[in-house]
């Protein structure tokens, strides 16, 4: 009730500080799993190496879409239960969420290792980058189920109510992985290999500090070996919530396919190289916008129920300004320093100059960004699920690829750059139209509430 309460009376500022910042963090932390590999092999192995991981991007999208198939259903329904003070259901879907992680994981394992060879030159991989992105992407199929535990059950910690927990959590794996991996590839000379081992290890420790939270006495709800028995319709309705953030990830997955491949085409290795140094730098930019997501979402879905409407309006353009600060910040940075950026990955000339050239050009709309994630969240948390997830998709799918076909056509290796800023900002202007069209909406439900009071 407290909570429920603050949601709809304190300020706006604060509890978008107050939700944000956790989730800030740990989606940070997540994003430096990959970058903090990317560093160590891209300088530690080499640009070859670099490329030989970029490569395995689409298999990395896979594997977290079915973390996120079973983790964000789960998290959904156990909010739920929660709330109508359904404990035991609530642990039923736990049993449910942790068996049906172990058989996806273990699926997931097993394809990727037995199609390995030919997903990976599929994917772009040459004959000098195949045994880098092999190497590396063999242990982390091998560690599949230690990332979706973690991932998985993480969710259900914070929709507990125990977001700082569940921040800990994630900090504990990222400091370890920043750790162990100069160690394992600048003294055991392990390569790529040891980039993985390193990964893997920080996941598994993540996972078993998860599943003491769940098996110890803090946790709200338990694991109980009864509840590890699949329900049919536990299953079905943790893959329906689960089923469209799973649906946009394997939409990136096969939209990193056609680029992976297009940069090989007009730009070679290195070219895609230095994408993979893009999107560690970007991802960095934009993990502090999907915090800002998840702290938002509840303020202003709580709000839009309770017909406050000028608090809800509060918030999107708190959480919008918010987020185009951060991302514009991000462009000043990217484009004044874009040489010492490339630099942290990898120092060869070569590498560096295809990297400046392309982030300038790839990253251009970056501004931009920030507004139309969270305006695409905004429909979301107010229950236009349709809608956010068209927008969603504009941006990275269905604007993307067809310019990512087209326009390399005329222009070669800039095409590819130039896709990316160009499908930003016909997403941003077609989500602006929805979010004006929304916000008059809005203006009129206010204004009738006031005539209604008076």
């Amino acid at each position: 009730m407290d909570k429920s309460k603050q949601l709809g009376e304190e300020s706006i500022g604060k509890l978008l500080m107050k939700f944000s910042i956790p989730a800030i963090v740990g989606m940070l932390v997540n994003a430096l799993y990959n970058v903090v590999d990317r560093i160590f092999i891209g300088r530690g192995v080499g640009k070859l190496a670099l490329t030989g991981v970029t490569v395995t991007f689409p298999i990395a999208n896979i594997i977290l879409a079915f973390g996120m198939l079973v983790g964000i259903g789960t998290a959904a329904l156990i909010s739920i239960k929660l709330g109508q003070q359904k404990k035991e259901e609530a642990e039923h879907i736990l049993g449910n969420a942790l068996t049906l992680i172990i058989i996806t994981s273990i699926i997931v394992t097993g394809l990727g290792l037995l199609f390995l060879e030919p997903m990976l030159i599929k994917f772009g991989a040459s004959s000098e980058t195949l045994p880098y992105a092999k190497e590396y992407i063999r242990i982390i199929l091998i560690g599949v189920i230690f990332q979706n535990i973690g991932f998985g059950l993480n969710n259900t910690i914070r929709s507990e109510g125990n977001p700082r927990v569940a921040m800990y959590t994630m900090l504990i794996g990222g400091i370890l992985n920043t750790v162990l991996d100069p160690i394992f590839i600048f003294v055991f000379h392990m390569g790529t290999t040891g980039a993985a081992i390193a990964t893997v290890i920080s996941q598994a420790v993540n996972t078993l500090w998860v599943l003491t939270y769940f098996l110890g006495g803090k946790s709200v709800l338990k694991i109980h070996y009864k509840n590890l028995k699949l329900n049919l319709k536990v299953v079905m309705g943790i893959f329906a919530i689960g089923m469209s953030p799973f649906s946009m990830q394997i939409a990136a997955s096969i939209v990193t396919i056609i680029s992976n491949r297009s940069l090989v085409k007009y730009g070679g290795d290195l070219a895609l190289g230095s994408m993979g140094i893009i999107m560690s730098i970007v991802m960095m930019v934009l993990m502090p916008i999907f915090g800002i997501n998840q702290g938002s979402q509840p303020i202003i879905g709580y709000n839009y129920g309770a017909k406050k409407y000028h608090r809800v309006k509060h918030a999107l353009k708190l959480a919008i300004l918010s987020a185009t600060i951060i991302t514009t910040t991000g462009f000043i940075i990217i484009q004044s320093f874009p040489v010492q950026l490339i630099s942290i990955f990898n120092k060869d000339p070569e590498l560096i100059a295809v990297g400046v050239h392309g982030i300038r050009l790839y990253l251009f709309m970056i501004p931009v960004i920030g507004f139309q994630i969270v305006s695409s969240n905004y429909f979301q948390a107010i229950g236009k699920a349709k809608i956010s997830i068209f927008l969603g998709l504009s941006r990275q799918v269905i604007i993307l690829i067809p310019l990512l076909f087209i326009l390399p056509r005329f222009l070669g290796l800039d095409g590819v750059w130039i896709s990316g800023p160009a499908s930003d900002a016909l997403a941003s202007i077609l989500t602006a139209i929805f979010l004006l069209v929304e916000i008059k909406h809005l203006n009129k439900l206010h204004s009738e509430d006031k005539e209604v009071i008076i």
